[in-house]
C-alpha cells in the first residue's frame, strides 16, 4: 500500500478513501468520464467533507509529490476530471461538501459548498423567493464547483452571463494547501488583482474551489416559451435581432436546433413529440408520421413549416405580468411571420408545456448518444458570422466525408454552437472516431479560427483539447498562462495535463 493512503484515511476517515486494494470496490463512477471516452486508474478516491479536510489532503499530497485531480459531478465533456492510467493520482471528489451555507436576501447572494448539485442550489434559491439562473442539461448531477472550474454556460447566458458572471466570491484551497477566503460577496472591490477570475475557468489546474458566493435575482412574474420554425439559419439570426429589440432584457433564452438534431430526438424518443415536425426524407432520421402536436396537445398554427431546416426555442421572462409577456411575444412572432423570418410557431400555454419544449431541446445530446459515438465541438463565433461558418464548414465536411451527418444545435443567442459530427448512416461509430476524429477536428477548428471564433465555448479544454490549444491560442496568451500556472502550482500537482 502506498504510504500516502493511511495519511489520507487519517484526515477524512477510512470509509472516505477508496482504493483498488479492495477487490469489491468499484471506482468506475470516478475513474471513467461521462462520455466513456477515457477510463483512468486512481491511487485513491478521497471524499473530504470540509474545506479543512481538503486543505489537509492537499498538504499531504504536496509533501508526497502526488498529483491531485479534483472532481465534482463528473459530467464534463473534455476529459478534465478523471485520473490518468498511471495509478499514481489522487482523485479528490467534492460531492460530500454540499451545504448551502447562507442566503443574504438584502445582498441578493447565497454562499454554498462547491459540491452542491446545481439543481439543489436552484431549489434553495427558489425556496427563498429568488432565482439562480444558471441552467444546463446536466443540472441534476453537475456541481457548482465544476460549473465554476469550467466557467459553464447553459441556456440563459444571453441574459445573465456565464457562471463567472454569476459569482461574486470564492473560497479556494491553493496548491500549497492554504485556504484563500474570498467569499465577501462584494460587487465592488478594487484592491488588486482579481484572484476570483484566475480560478474560475482554470479547470482545477491552479487550486481547488471549495465554496462560492453567487448572485441571486428576483423571480420573474412570468415566463413564456415559444417554438418557431425558420427557413434558414440566417433567418434565426434575424429573429434573434428582432427578439432583442422587442423583448430587451426579457429575452432569457434563444436556442437553435437543426433538423437532423431534432430528427434524432424524434427517432430515439418519439414520446416527446417534437412540435411542427414531419420527417424530411432527404435529411431527417426517423419514421414518417403526420404533423405532431406540440407538448400539451394544442395544434400548430399551420402545416407549412413541416420539414423546416432549423427550429428556434425562445424564452421571455417578464417582471410585469403574464399578460404583458404574452402580448410582447405574440407581437414579436406576428412581425416575424410578416417578414418571413418565421414560417410557423407555437407558444406554450402553461408551465408543463414549456418544460416539455425545453426537455426536447435538452434531449438532443442523449439522442445523439443513442445514435452512436460522435465527435463533439463546443465552439463560439460572432453571431453575425454563424450562418456563413455553417454553410462553409457543412460543405467542407460533406466533401471530405460524403454522407457525414451534422448535429448542429446550441445557444445561438450567445454565439455558442454544439457543432457535432455523426458518422454516415451504417458506419461504425468507434471506427469513425478512430479514423476521422483528428481530421474532422482540424477541419472544424481551422474554420472556427478563420471566422474569429473559439474552439471551446463552455465545456473547457481538459485533456481532450490541450494539444490543440497552441494552434489556436496566442503564444503571448499561452506564455502568460504558463507563468500563472508556475507561480500558483510550482510542483505541477494540480490536475496536470489539463488546459496546458
Amino acid at each position: 500500500m502506498n504510504p500516502l493512503v493511511p495519511q489520507l484515511r487519517a484526515i477524512v476517515g477510512a470509509a472516505q478513501v477508496l482504493t483498488h486494494d479492495d477487490p469489491a470496490t468499484d471506482l468506475s463512477a470516478w475513474e471513467q468520464d461521462w462520455r466513456k471516452r477515457a477510463h483512468g486508474c486512481a491511487l485513491a478516491v478521497v471524499r473530504p467533507a470540509s474545506t479543512a479536510e481538503v486543505a489537509a489532503v492537499v498538504q499531504a499530497c504536496a509533501a508526497a509529490g502526488v498529483s491531485i485531480v479534483p472532481q465534482g459531478g463528473n459530467t464534463g465533456l473534455v476529459v478534465g476530471g478523471v485520473p490518468d492510467t498511471s495509478g499514481t493520482q489522487v482523485l479528490l471528489s467534492l460531492t460530500r461538501m454540499n451545504t448551502v451555507r447562507a442566503i443574504d436576501a438584502a445582498n441578493l447572494t447565497l454562499t454554498v459548498d462547491a459540491g452542491c448539485v446545481l439543481q439543489h442550489l436552484q431549489a434553495a434559491a427558489a425556496n427563498a423567493g429568488f432565482l439562480f439562473p444558471l441552467s444546463l442539461a446536466a443540472e441534476g448531477s453537475c456541481t457548482i464547483g465544476g460549473n465554476l472550474a469550467t466557467n459553464a454556460g447553459g441556456t440563459q447566458v444571453l441574459r445573465y452571463g456565464n457562471t463567472r458572471d454569476l459569482c461574486l466570491g470564492l473560497e479556494v484551497v491553493t496548491a500549497r494547501g492554504e485556504v484563500w477566503n474570498g467569499l465577501s460577496g462584494l460587487r465592488k472591490d478594487n484592491t488588486g488583482y482579481d484572484l476570483r477570475d484566475l480560478f474560475i475557468g482554470s479547470e482545477g489546474t491552479l487550486g481547488i474551489i471549495t465554496a462560492a458566493t453567487l448572485k441571486l435575482y428576483p423571480q420573474p412574474a412570468a415566463r413564456l416559451t415559444a417554438w418557431a420554425a425558420v427557413p434558414t439559419l440566417q433567418a434565426a439570426v434575424d429573429l434573434l435581432g428582432q427578439a432583442q429589440q422587442r423583448l430587451a432584457a426579457g429575452l432569457t433564452g434563444f436556442e437553435v436546433m437543426g433538423q437532423f438534431a431534432l430528427g434524432l430526438v424524434d427517432r430515439h424518443f418519439p414520446q416527446l413529440r417534437v412540435p411542427l415536425w414531419r420527417d424530411s426524407p432527404a435529411s431527417a432520421p426517423g419514421r414518417p408520421k403526420p404533423d405532431a402536436a406540440p407538448p400539451g396537445g394544442s395544434e400548430p398554427r399551420e402545416a407549412g413549416s413541416v420539414g423546416a431546416p432549423y427550429f428556434v426555442l425562445l424564452e421571455n421572462s417578464d417582471f410585469e405580468s403574464e399578460a404583458h409577456a404574452r402580448a410582447l411575444f405574440e407581437s414579436l412572432l406576428e412581425t416575424a411571420f410578416e417578414q418571413g423570418t418565421v414560417s410557423d410557431a407555437v407558444v406554450a400555454e402553461n408551465l408543463t408545456q414549456a418544460k416539455a419544449l425545453w426537455h426536447i431541446r435538452e434531449s438532443i445530446p442523449l439522442a445523439q448518444a443513442e445514435e452512436g459515438l460522435n465527435i463533439k465541438h463546443d465552439i463560439s463565433l460572432p453571431v453575425s458570422r454563424i450562418p456563413a461558418f455553417c454553410d462553409a464548414t457543412d460543405a467542407a465536411l460533406q466533401a471530405a466525408i460524403p454522407g457525414v451527418r451534422l448535429v448542429n444545435f446550441g445557444h445561438l443567442g450567445d454565439g455558442n454552437l454544439h457543432y457535432n459530427v455523426q458518422a454516415p448512416e451504417g458506419v461504425d461509430g468507434k471506427a469513425f472516431l478512430r479514423e476521422e476524429e483528428e481530421h474532422i477536428n482540424t477541419l472544424v477548428f481551422d474554420a472556427v479560427a478563420r471566422f474569429d471564433g473559439s474552439i471551446s465555448a463552455e465545456h473547457g479544454v481538459g485533456s481532450l483539447k490541450a494539444a490543440k490549444l497552441p494552434h489556436y491560442k496566442s503564444p503571448v496568451a499561452l506564455d502568460l498562462m504558463r507563468a500563472i500556472k508556475a507561480a500558483l502550482d510550482p510542483q505541477g500537482i494540480m490536475n496536470p495535463g489539463r488546459v496546458l
